[in-house]
């Protein structure tokens, strides 16, 4: 089961002077949906982004499976073992529903026979109507557009997904089925999952 482990991990911008993060420890483990809180500035977003290896600890250190991020390749590391969801959704505007889902098994150099079914199950898996597959984002609802931004992190084939604040641009409903797709990914497949 995946597991990501914080360990006094320290993280403070450049000409500040004080810690932005500070000293963290703690054990992510798949198969549980994990909650960060904390008040607005208080480093949430920031933490996300260490964990994803977007960005380095100034002290500390992370770990994936017992690997250091220090000694892996981050680009991969993002492309195969960590997702983010972000609250702005982040979906291309110039790519259909399917496109999007289909892009990072692209990436990740799936055969080209199987992407377009794989995509199709994710969509499926988040309650997306196979009419909207050729669909472009704009012409989706809020809730709509982060489910399927949620797929297209399931199609990376990462199991940690960091979620920052998904449900920030939801109406209450939208919100409650993006929650409840992330928590059936914890308990149920086993995803690793952190939510600001």
């Amino acid at each position: 089961m995946t597991e990501l482990t914080l360990e006094n991990v320290t993280y403070r911008y450049k000409g500040a002077n004080r810690n932005v993060v500070g000293s963290v420890s703690c054990i992510f483990e798949g198969g549980k949906l994990n909650a960060v809180v904390g008040p607005s500035g208080s480093g949430k977003t920031t933490l996300l982004s260490l964990m994803a290896g977007l960005d380095q600890p100034t002290r500390g250190r992370i770990y994936i499976n017992g690997d250091d991020l220090a000694g892996l390749d981050l680009d991969q590391y993002r492309r195969e073992r960590v997702s983010m969801i972000f609250q702005a959704f982040q979906l291309f505007p110039l790519l259909t529903v399917l496109e999007n889902v289909c892009f990072p098994m692209e990436l990740n150099g799936l055969s080209k026979n199987d992407i377009g079914e794989r995509a199709k199950a994710f969509l499926a898996s988040v309650g997306i109507d196979p009419e909207k597959y050729n669909r472009f984002p704009a012409n989706l609802s809020g809730g709509e557009q982060q489910r399927v931004a949620i797929a297209r992190t399931l199609a990376t084939g990462a199991r940690v997904l960091l979620a920052d604040e998904p449900t920030g641009n939801l109406d209450k409903s939208n919100g409650e089925k993006v929650v409840e797709i992330l928590r059936n990914l914890a308990h149920e497949q086993g995803y690793c999952v952190i939510i600001v």
